[in-house]
């Protein structure tokens, strides 16, 4: 027969219970930066650009070629057919009529604030903006959302949908 070996532990105390401080949070991954040639890039550039070309006029005071460089030859934007500059617009030739036509509407356009939704190939863009009108001086604050493609790090399509193209039309109506 084995004998056990007791101690004797002393008085049992209990301490008040501590909450337990919770597991840190993960650190969000960062975004990853966009590669110089890739779609938020080229986007970025080519809305500098437009608001660059419509401050300064437009066609004939204003220079295309930055625009340009963000533009596949066979590119193609619909814009609504209410519109002033309303229509498909095709090629960089039909981009900058576009320009051309939206200069000699607005004398100013300031994004305010701009959200983007990357895809591979395809581009979402939120884009609220101040706009004036040149021929009112009537100021237009409004948002558009833009489906744009971009291959090869050039914008190959683009489809403007506007929050309010009756606003837009008022806005210019002398």
């Amino acid at each position: 027969m084995t004998a056990e070996k007791t101690t004797d532990p002393g008085p049992i105390t209990t301490a008040a219970a501590q909450p337990r401080p919770s597991p840190p949070e993960p650190e969000p991954e960062p975004l990853p930066e966009p590669d110089p040639g890739g779609a938020f890039a080229v986007l970025q550039r080519f809305y500098a650009a437009e608001a660059a070309y419509i401050a300064a006029g437009g066609r004939g005071h204003a220079r295309f070629d930055e625009l340009a460089r963000c533009l596949d030859p066979e590119v193609v934007m619909h814009q609504a057919p209410g519109l002033p500059y309303g229509g498909t617009w095709r090629g960089p030739d039909g981009i900058e009529e576009f320009m051309a036509a939206m200069s000699a509407a607005w004398e100013s356009l300031e994004f305010l604030e701009q959200r983007f939704v990357v895809g591979a190939d395809a581009v979402v863009v939120l884009n609220r903006g101040r706009l004036r009108a040149r021929a009112t001086g009537r100021v237009l604050e409004t948002s558009v959302m833009q489906l744009i493609t971009v291959r090869d790090g050039l914008i190959t399509e683009m489809h403007p949908f506007y929050w309010d193209t009756l606003a837009v039309a008022e806005a210019l109506r002398p």
